[in-house]
């Protein structure tokens, strides 16, 4: 492990590491940590799949359960926070099964989640009623784009665009080749493209 000159880890994946080191030992209050650090972000990541509150709280819940509970195996070959996130999407996706439903087409995309994507600087040029109307406009075509998707393409997007996870991160949470994700991410930013066209006014060889 890499450490800087003050002894502290020189990385945020490496003070998860060391915070799984203790659990490891024995330490559950390192653990709690960790459960403190992401558990908004697993939340969610959960609410994009299941829309019911009590049910993403109940999940994640089950991920942290099951995440305590295979700690003892983990090694850190993929960052803590891709592991956890594997763990939660399958015991989503499990759920869904189990209840006998599809992961839903909406994914309660909102306006500062659409200004995330490329481009989206271009919503903040003036700020009028036209503009507001405009980011508006965006989110909504944006919301719509991200439902039609098929769920593969739905899930690289959201894990690339709204959570910030690497090519290699996504790879391992999706259990795929990275071509693969790079394939699926291409394909659901052109899809996302040829809704958002008609409103931004670019061309077919512009992506946005």
């Amino acid at each position: 492990m890499t450490l800087q000159e003050n002894g502290h880890p020189s990385s945020d994946r490496e003070l998860d590491q060391q915070l799984v080191e203790r659990v490891q030992r024995g330490d559950k209050q390192a653990f709690g940590l960790l459960v403190t650090k992401y558990q908004r972000k697993l939340h969610r990541l959960l609410g994009r799949l299941v829309r019911d509150p009590a049910e993403v709280e109940d999940l994640a819940q089950e991920t942290f359960i099951k995440a305590y509970r295979a700690l003892a195996s983990f090694r850190g070959e993929s960052a803590f926070y891709t592991w956890l996130y594997r763990i939660g999407l399958n015991t989503a996706k499990n759920h869904l099964v189990a209840q006998g439903r599809r992961v839903p087409a909406a994914n309660g995309l909102d306006v500062e989640e659409a200004e995330s994507f490329e481009g989206g600087e271009r919503l903040h040029d003036i700020d009028t009623p036209e503009r507001q109307l405009m980011t508006r406009q965006i989110a909504a075509t944006v919301q719509e784009a991200m439902g039609a998707l098929p769920e593969e393409l739905r899930e690289a997007i959201t894990l690339r665009e709204l959570e910030g996870l690497s090519y290699e991160e996504i790879a391992n949470v999706m259990g795929c080749p990275i071509g693969t994700v790079r394939s699926r991410i291409f394909r659901a930013r052109e899809a996302i493209a040829a809704r958002l066209r008609p409103l931004l006014g670019t061309r077919a060889d512009e992506r946005w």
